[in-house]
C-alpha cells in the first residue's frame, strides 16, 4: 500500500523538476554503486541498492533539492535501505563474490579485494557502514555520523572497535603487509 503523500510528491517531481533530477541522478550513480557495494559485497545487490536509493529520492526530491547536503541525504537513504535488507534477508541471504569487472574507487588499491570483503562481511552492519564511509567514500566523524543519525563519538567507539575486529580477521590472513 502506497502513502498518498508520495504519489503526490511524485506527480510534483515529474510535473517539474525531472530534468534537474536526470542530471543528479546520473551524476551519483558510480558513488552510490561504490557506497553500496561496500555494504553488501555483491555487485548486483548493490546496483538494486543504489536503484532503491534513487527511486526513494525521486519522490522526495523537493526535500533532498533543497537540503543542505544532497549528497548526505543520499547516503543516508543508501543505508538506511541497506540495513532494512540486512534485516529482512538476514537468515538466507550471503553475499556473492566480488565482481569480475572492478569497481571504479579506491577499493581497486586493494590487493586481495575478496579477502577484504570477506573480513567486511563478518563486521556487523553498522561497523561496517563506518569502514566503508571512512575508508570508500573519505568521510568525516562528523559527516558519517549525520549519515548514521548518531554522535560523532559513537562513530569513533564504532570505527575504532571494528578495526581490532579487522586486524583479528582470519579473512585477511597473516603477514606484515596487513
Amino acid at each position: 500500500m502506497s502513502d498518498p503523500r508520495d504519489e503526490l510528491a511524485a506527480a510534483d517531481v515529474i510535473s517539474g523538476g525531472g530534468e534537474d533530477f536526470s542530471a543528479f541522478a546520473v551524476s551519483r550513480w558510480p558513488g552510490l554503486v561504490r557506497l553500496a557495494f561496500g555494504l553488501t559485497g555483491d555487485r548486483w545487490a548493490a546496483e538494486d541498492l543504489a536503484q532503491a536509493t534513487l527511486a526513494r529520492a525521486y519522490v522526495a526530491w523537493r526535500r533532498v533539492s533543497r537540503a543542505d547536503d544532497p549528497d548526505a541525504y543520499l547516503r543516508r537513504i543508501l543505508v538506511n535501505a541497506s540495513n532494512r535488507r540486512f534485516r529482512r534477508h538476514r537468515v538466507t541471504e550471503q553475499p556473492g563474490d566480488p565482481p569480475e569487472t572492478a569497481v571504479e574507487g579506491p577499493a581497486e588499491l586493494v590487493s586481495d579485494r575478496a579477502a577484504l570483503l570477506a573480513a567486511l562481511r563478518q563486521l556487523p552492519p553498522r561497523q561496517r557502514a563506518v569502514v566503508v564511509l571512512r575508508y570508500w567514500e573519505d568521510l568525516t566523524d562528523a559527516q558519517i555520523a549525520a549519515t548514521l543519525g548518531c554522535s560523532p563519538g559513537t562513530v569513533r567507539s564504532q570505527l575504532s572497535r571494528a578495526l581490532a575486529k579487522l586486524r583479528e580477521s582470519p579473512a585477511l590472513g597473516e603477514g606484515e603487509d596487513r
